[in-house]
């Protein structure tokens, strides 16, 4: 099989988070809505950790998500008066930084000529640190789908050592199915967390299972995911004025 590409991948994610979103702000009664929703953020976070892995420019990627973020917080806060809630952009924000952190970490151990045993112990010490600090940082903030929404990505790139210059280490561990697991393990803690809706985005690993590895079609698609975030729930949000108002 051919499988599916990384863009085909995001838009069957951003439909069903369309979905997901139409039943929080036009019609919040209809549960089916929400359930079909669970499916968008497993596969956006998995395509989150995809992009850190491939990016050329590790600051621009991050950067074009968290600026993003920040701008639909303002928006947020206008229409909910929610200001300390933090959206699905600044959720994976974090996680990027996780990922880079951990990537750092990796070469450390196997890409510099410090004794491993040091590298290990300064390595396992920060990604503890960093993850508590995460850990904590959710504790007081309201982030999207909080800790293990962030984690999530973070698991799928733990075994993931393709910038890592060893050959024998990247054909022994970095298989797609072992990414898969640990997502899969990610998103069992997540829904252990957020209660049984969130069983539903299980069965996103379906759809993973498919995915062939490659970004495929056009480049530029990925301007459209940065746009579509904060423009349908600018929409959603009109639709939902003009209703209240009429």
């Amino acid at each position: 099989m051919k499988g599916i590409s990384g863009n085909v991948i995001k838009i069957l994610a951003a439909i069903l988070m369309v979905i997901d979103h139409i039943g929080v702000i036009l019609f919040p009664n209809v549960l089916l809505l929400r359930i079909i929703g669970r499916l968008s953020f497993p596969l956006f976070a998995f395509m989150i950790a995809e992009g850190a892995k491939y990016t050329k420019n590790k600051l621009k990627y991050f950067l074009g998500i968290f600026i993003l973020g920040i701008i639909c917080q303002v928006v947020n806060y206008f229409f909910n008066g929610q200001s300390l809630y933090m959206c699905i952009l600044i959720t994976f924000s974090i996680s990027i930084l996780l990922i880079y952190l951990m990537d750092y970490f990796k070469k450390l151990i196997f890409d510099s000529s410090m004794n491993k045993n040091l590298a290990i112990t300064i390595s396992a010490n920060g990604m503890i640190i960093a993850l508590l600090a995460t850990f904590f940082f959710c504790e007081f903030i309201d982030v999207d789908y909080g800790f293990f929404g962030i984690l999530a990505p973070v698991m799928a790139n733990i075994v993931d050592f393709r910038r890592i210059k060893n050959n024998e280490l990247v054909n022994k561990y970095d298989k797609f199915i072992y990414r898969l697991l640990l997502f899969f393990i990610a998103l069992v803690l997540l829904s252990l967390n957020l209660g049984w809706i969130q069983y539903v985005c299980l069965f996103s690993i379906s759809i993973l299972a498919l995915y062939n590895q490659k970004r495929g079609g056009n480049s530029k698609l990925k301007y459209f995911f940065y746009i579509f975030y904060p423009l349908h729930l600018a929409v959603l949000y009109g639709i939902y004025m003009l209703i209240t108002i009429f």
